[in-house]
């Protein structure tokens, strides 16, 4: 059933009454104002990816948990899965739950951070097998991010179900991009499983160009573009964006009620510096920090909550980054960092790239400590140089912002074209 936002909102307020008397009243009350009004910014109370700890809509539905769609389809085939730890439904990993079906699954891809999410960030994952089902595990990270033609091999079909979280330069995207491309060559059919992108409901950020094309980011879209995964991927095949402009051969199972611009909590962490709803929320704009001598949190139990520097000017928050899981080697390791606490005082959700972070800490640190410390790599996450040469100029963010409008009008055009929600 299709909702208006007045109905919407009566629907939240008859469905969740028992809520009033309990501790999520706070939470209520910023879903049904922001309902009202996407544009109020409320106190953001930090939570885990843990569903307990948000309001239950009994859905969405993920395109996974739909078996009645295409469970039969998988059957007496040889089905190859691209997943990883957030590939699960209930509760359950999707290769049990085939496997318990009686599906016959070969071989599983695994993307940036392995399948059972226990990688660091840009750590080489090799080829494994599963320690639970035996099978055999082919990393899509490192020096073989698209599958060969030899790992192509005694396949049927393949599907493809990770958690995105709605930002260019998360490399989930480029896995999906290197997967259909090899199963367009290998005229193997793929299988996306949808699931809801938790950024969604806003579209900034500078386009993409050309020759700042890299596995952080390869296509010609915004920072955030505001679709789901299966959307993402028919507008990789209608846009011709695989080489040569080959199809691949797609079918999309998509979510069941779900509308882009309402919260979806992730049920389980999408990798593993990204733990809670504030940290995806702040992803976007933290993100760029990390081209930066500015540390985002890494190596705490903070990550893309908080950032700080060692020169900053001391404040009444600080922090001291140590070698831990998800950061071996952190930035600043061992040396207390000045800085904010974004959970303190940020908006329940955002609706656009925050920019004062950075143009605030480049203008606190100056050249003296070479606050741009990759500028290779800024160039990629940005995908392009002039986000550099604004912020190195001193640019104001309303200019900056100015400078997006035009290449972000013509991709909200494309984006348009394969959109499956409201």
């Amino acid at each position: 059933m299709k909702y208006s936002k007045d109905n919407y909102i009566l629907f939240l307020a008859l469905k969740y009454t028992k809520v009033l008397a309990q501790k999520n009243v706070l939470l209520f009350l910023v879903f049904i104002l922001q309902g009202l009004n996407p544009q109020i910014t409320l106190a953001f109370k930090r939570t885990s990816t843990n569903p307990s700890n948000t309001i239950d809509f009994n859905g969405p539905i993920v395109g996974a948990q739909r078996f009645s769609i295409y469970l039969d389809s998988l059957k007496g085939k040889r089905i190859a899965i691209v997943g990883n730890q957030t590939s699960v439904v209930k509760g359950t990993h999707l290769v049990d739950s085939l496997l318990s079906l009686g599906v016959k699954i070969t071989k599983v891809f695994s993307p940036e951070h392995g399948f059972r999410g226990n990688a660091d960030a840009g750590e080489l994952v090799d080829h494994s097998k599963d320690t639970k089902t035996g099978l055999p595990i082919v990393s899509l990270y490192g020096t073989n991010k698209k599958p060969t033609n030899e790992q192509m091999q005694n396949i049927d079909l393949v599907v493809f179900d990770i958690q995105d979280v709605g930002v260019r330069f998360y490399t989930y995207l480029s896995t999906l991009h290197y997967v259909m491309e090899a199963c367009a060559e290998n005229k193997i059919p793929l299988l996306v499983l949808d699931r809801p992108n938790p950024n969604a409901h806003y579209i900034d950020g500078p386009v993409l160009e050309p020759e700042h094309k890299s596995f952080v980011g390869l296509h010609p879209v915004p920072i955030v573009y505001g679709m789901t995964i299966g959307e993402y991927s028919l507008m990789i095949n209608g846009e011709n964006w695989l080489k040569d402009s080959l199809k691949c051969n797609l079918w999309v199972v998509p979510c069941e009620k779900y509308v882009h611009k309402y919260p979806y909590s992730l049920p389980v962490a999408p990798s593993p510096n990204l733990r809670t709803d504030l940290s995806i929320s702040l992803y976007p704009s933290l993100c760029l920090f990390e081209a930066t001598t500015v540390s985002v949190g890494r190596g705490t139990s903070r990550p893309f909550e908080i950032y700080g520097h060692p020169n900053f000017p001391k404040s009444d928050f600080s922090f001291t980054p140590i070698s831990c899981f998800g950061a071996k080697n952190p930035l600043h390791e061992n040396t207390s960092c000045n800085g904010f606490d974004l959970n303190n005082y940020y908006k329940f959700r955002q609706y656009q790239l925050d920019l004062s972070f950075i143009l605030s800490a480049k203008k606190t640190l100056g050249e003296e400590n070479k606050f741009i410390n990759q500028s290779q790599f800024f160039n990629l996450l940005a995908g392009n140089s002039t986000l550099q040469e604004q912020i190195n100029k001193g640019f104001t963010e309303e200019q900056i912002r100015k400078s997006w409008t035009e290449k972000l009008n013509k991709f909200k055009k494309i984006r348009k074209k394969y959109l499956l929600y409201a």
